[in-house]
């Protein structure tokens, strides 16, 4: 089995939802739909108050080429424009909509009719994308057209689709494998076209026996489609780590992944192509693994985007009285959220609720230099030594030593025995060295 050559950890898994169907979650009596739910500039609001909005309805322009539309996953009326506090705690711009029935526009082809031949050439497709409002909804939220349009100077020879959801507990990528093969299939071709491409390869971790079954039978009648069955090992769905592991190249510091001849999508956001493309249909629902050890119906839910939190917790059963944090995302890369009515957003692939004792982070003693966080570093990195340098404000040598290739995936902090807190420091110093670069490269250009 092919994997990647530096660093990883194996965390337990507990993919408890494994397995699970896909459970379509309740409509919200009000959605809030985040202006700013991808990487790049907020979207620009184009509705008012009062304004009337089926499912499907533009509510928000992309406002520059890093930036994505936003469409309606409701039907109802736009209370108001305002902020909100997201599930970082953070004030950010907001469309509200108080829902009222569930009435689409009536391009968007609703049927589950397989839609297997795309017409469009490849400008075509990617305008169909970019207006559709399809981010990478693995996590990252990077516009998908940008993905698509890499620099002149850098041709795409390979797509690679991520369907390797290495993260513990998360199962939203494998349900959909299941529910929707043929759909991913003809998306997955149309990326190619997007690109200009003949091959493409889907990674699947080993741990997903059924899909990786499943997708070669479907592959047979797909023309250049790989699939991979890689070895299970965190972080293998880092973008740099999966192109290391499919095609043995690695990207090298400050580059693009594109400059290994590599474009990688994840495997929800091929099917949220398909669905564009083919559909008419823009992003405003996702499935979203609800999970946790104490919760009475872990699932994989079809949630529309602009749900609050708690109500997707309340699908599952029901917040636990033993409650001791909730992340967004998984254990290793999430977020604590400081707020369950938050809303989710195009990124969200993941709810965790995590009892006390799981969520009871051991007093750190100090560092016995056993270099166990360097061996587990994917990025060749010294952990150890980038946390000290943060935690003594030496930026210059936080930059000297890469800080800034550090994918923020927690190996170092899951296998220091002495239970430092290495990636906080490392994830603020980072934002600090960014900070310092740009300030330096704005004054170079004076």
């Amino acid at each position: 089995m092919k994997t990647f050559r530096i660093g990883g950890v194996h965390p337990r898994e507990n993919k408890l939802t494994a397995g699970a169907p896909i459970t379509h979650a309740s409509l919200p009596k009000q959605a809030i739909i985040l202006l700013s739910q991808h990487i790049g500039a907020p979207a620009e609001a184009i509705v008012a108050k009062g304004d009337m909005v089926k499912v499907g309805t533009l509510l928000a322009k992309a406002n520059g080429f890093v930036s994505a539309n936003i469409h309606s996953p409701v039907s109802g009326k736009v209370a108001k424009i305002d902020n909100v506090t997201d599930a970082s705690g953070y004030q950010k711009p907001a469309i509200y909509i108080d829902v009222e029935g569930d009435t689409w526009e009536e391009s968007i082809d609703r049927s589950d009719a397989l839609i297997s031949s795309c017409n469009l050439d490849a400008q075509a497709i990617i305008n169909k994308i970019d207006q559709m409002g399809i981010v990478g909804i693995g996590g990252a939220t990077f516009p998908t057209k940008v993905k698509l349009m890499p620099p002149p100077n850098m041709k795409p020879e390979v797509l690679i689709i991520n369907a390797v959801e290495c993260e513990p507990y998360l199962t939203n990528d494998h349900a959909l494998m299941l529910a929707k093969a043929d759909e991913i299939m003809v998306g997955v071709e149309i990326l190619m076209k997007a690109i200009n491409v003949t091959q493409a390869y889907i990674g699947i971790e080993a741990n997903k026996p059924d899909a990786i079954e499943l997708l070669k039978h479907k592959a047979q009648e797909h023309k250049g489609i790989e699939i991979v069955r890689l070895q299970c090992r965190y972080p293998q769905g880092g973008e740099k780590q999966l192109i290391d592991a499919v095609i043995g190249r690695q990207v090298a510091s400050g580059a693009l992944p594109v400059s290994t001849g590599a474009v990688v999508q994840n495997v929800a956001t091929a099917y949220a192509v398909y669905e564009a493309v083919q559909k008419n249909k823009p992003l405003i629902e996702r499935i979203v693994t609800v999970t946790g050890k104490s919760l009475a119906r872990p699932g994989n839910y079809l949630a529309r985007i602009g749900m609050p939190v708690s109500q997707l917790i309340e699908e599952a059963g029901g917040l636990p009285e033993n409650t001791g944090k909730i992340v967004l995302g998984g254990p290793m890369m999430g977020r604590a959220t400081q707020n369950i009515e938050a809303p989710t957003s195009k990124g969200t692939s993941g709810i965790l609720v995590m009892d006390d004792s799981e969520a009871h982070r051991i007093e750190p003693s100090p560092c016995i230099r056993c270099a166990k966080c360097v061996a587990a570093c994917p990025m060749g990195l010294e952990p150890y030594l980038l946390s000290k340098a943060v935690a003594i404000g030496n930026y210059e040598i936080a930059e000297e030593r890469r800080i800034y290739d550090c994918i923020e995936c927690g190996c170092c902090s899951y296998s220091c025995p002495a239970h430092r807190q290495l990636l906080d420091y490392i994830r603020y110093g980072k934002g600090k060295v960014m900070g310092i670069i740009r300030a330096r490269n704005a004054e170079t250009k004076k």
